[in-house]
């Protein structure tokens, strides 16, 4: 895994507006549970892509994972939103559920 990660990093280093660079390193650092990093990257790649969904529900399980739970149920709320806008009505579901199911009051 550290060798994709170097690798991703090098391909930022060339071109750091590249947000499928981004979105792969997040990817990466949320397999090795390297939840700090993945928070970091994703929220630099929520800052420059028009994300359909997905990111935002790696990005609240990250938090999740960090004992952030009111920040995750924001990012959930915010990838139900962007998901309908873009779409993904299944996304915005299966978000749904996870506010509904883990996050009632």
């Amino acid at each position: 895994m550290q060798n994709r990660i170097k690798v991703f990093k090098q391909m930022i280093e060339a071109d750091a507006d590249n947000t499928m660079v981004l979105f792969g390193l997040a990817n990466e650092y949320q397999k090795i549970s390297d939840w700090q990093n993945t928070i970091a990257t994703l929220e630099e790649y929520l800052s420059k892509a028009d994300d359909e969904g997905n990111a935002y529900g790696m990005l609240a399980k990250a938090y999740e994972q960090t004992g952030m739970r009111e920040k995750a149920k924001t990012i959930y709320e915010k990838g139900i939103e962007v998901s309908i806008a873009h779409g993904h009505p299944t996304m915005a579901h299966d978000y749904q559920m996870t506010l509904d199911l883990d996050y009632a009051d």
